[in-house]
């Protein structure tokens, strides 16, 4: 509970750098080992002998025999042919372990709240619904504003930088329909209602990978957003950042938000596509 006797505070992200895990004491080297073994393999090297192993983890050959083999018995290992060895379906339990009875915006909840206050205001998760931005999850923090975002609410999507993310990888025949399937009024004076400049805005969007709104949406709020892709590059969701205009500059939202909002989605897209059941909604 906070000195005023309010609402408790949220309790702080784990920090890797003061967390339990930074004193070598609670740290078990053989694991941190074998992890290091089955991190060695990627897209480029599905199939990796014992010595490749140890020239990739710069561990001794004879610990990374052991260790191969121990995962190996496991299953999370199996021989590739040729002295090599591969990855097993096994590993993926793993993550689908973690996305199991819980969906996306239960997913994305933490990683959205580790970055209110520091990154943004506001943090949030939401998808198209026809024209519409449906917002599936909202941690906000010291927003000025009388802006009220919570879960199931919608806005337009033509108006706001979470919709252009989204709509920027939508064929533009599709663009096109959802865009004049709804009234676009100005909400400010910089909302943008043309359907050409739309059009224009979105291949930008596009090009660029994050979308950016000033003060279109909302008056004296800033927005970064950015997509997550399922494995054909079709957006089934979107990030955003906000923050109150004072805080800071376009530009700094940009250099602060970008690399933080850019890091989630790559995380949501991933477990969108290793799990395809995986609920949006």
């Amino acid at each position: 509970m906070n000195s005023s006797g309010g609402k408790p505070e949220r309790e702080a992200a784990p920090d890797a750098a003061n967390g339990p895990a930074s004193n070598p004491k609670n740290v078990v080297n053989s694991v941190a080992k074998a992890f290091q073994i089955l991190q060695a393999f990627d897209a480029a090297s599905p199939a990796l002998s014992v010595g490749e192993l140890a020239q990739m983890t710069g561990l001794d050959r004879g610990t990374t025999f052991r260790l191969v083999h121990t995962l190996a018995s496991l299953g999370f290992l199996r021989q590739a042919g040729n002295r090599q060895f591969g990855l097993t379906l096994k590993v993926l339990e793993l993550g689908f372990n973690a996305l199991a009875g819980q969906g996306l915006p239960a997913y994305a909840e933490p990683l959205l709240a580790a970055c209110v206050p520091d990154f943004a205001d506001a943090a949030s998760l939401g998808m198209l619904d026809g024209a519409e931005v449906v917002f599936l999850q909202r941690v906000q923090s010291g927003l000025k504003r009388n802006v009220d975002r919570h879960v199931g609410q919608r806005i337009q999507a033509y108006a706001s930088a979470l919709g252009h993310a989204m709509l920027a990888y939508l064929p533009e025949t599709r663009q096109i329909e959802l865009l004049e399937s709804a009234q676009r009024t100005k909400l400010s004076e910089r909302t943008l209602t043309d359907l050409g400049e739309l059009l224009e805005r979105l291949r930008q969007v596009k090009h660029q990978g994050y979308a950016v709104s000033d003060g279109e949406n909302a008056y004296g709020l800033r927005t970064l957003a950015v997509p997550i892709l399922d494995g054909d590059s079709r957006p089934v969701a979107g990030v955003s950042f906000t923050v109150n205009a004072e805080r800071m500059s376009v530009n700094e939202l940009i250099t602060l938000a970008l690399p933080r909002a850019s890091e989630i989605a790559r995380e949501l897209s991933h477990a969108v596509r290793v799990s395809p059941d995986l609920k949006v909604r």
